[in-house]
C-alpha cells in the first residue's frame, strides 16, 4: 500500500465515520465548522505521524517509507492529500437532520 493511498483512504474514512456513524455524528454535527476542520486535521496528522513512526521502527515495512528528511517531506505532502480527500468527502456526503 502506498502512503498516498493510505492517506486518501484514511481521509475519506474519517469523513464518512463522522458523517454516518451515530455516536460520532451526534457529537460532531453541532460543532462549529472551524472546530470540525481542526479535529479532522488533527486526526489526519496523528495518522501521518503514527505511520512515519511505524515505518521508522520497521513495524510497518509495507508503507515503504525511509527515515529521512526527504521521506518526512513526502509524508507531509501526503498529509495534504489526505486533508483534501477528507474535506471533499465530507462536503459531498449527505447531511441529515440531527
Amino acid at each position: 500500500m502506498t502512503p498516498e493511498l493510505l492517506a486518501s483512504t484514511t481521509g475519506i474514512a474519517l469523513s464518512l465515520i463522522f458523517s454516518y456513524i451515530p455516536g460520532f455524528k451526534t457529537w460532531y454535527e453541532p460543532l462549529a465548522p472551524d472546530y470540525k476542520r481542526l479535529i479532522m486535521l488533527g486526526l489526519l496528522f496523528l495518522v501521518s505521524l503514527v505511520s512515519f513512526i511505524l515505518a521508522c521502527t520497521n513495524l510497518a515495512p509495507e508503507l515503504n517509507l525511509a527515515c529521512t528528511t526527504a521521506s518526512a517531506w513526502g509524508l507531509f505532502q501526503t498529509f495534504v492529500t489526505a486533508a483534501i480527500a477528507n474535506q471533499a468527502a465530507y462536503f459531498i456526503s449527505p447531511k441529515g437532520k440531527s
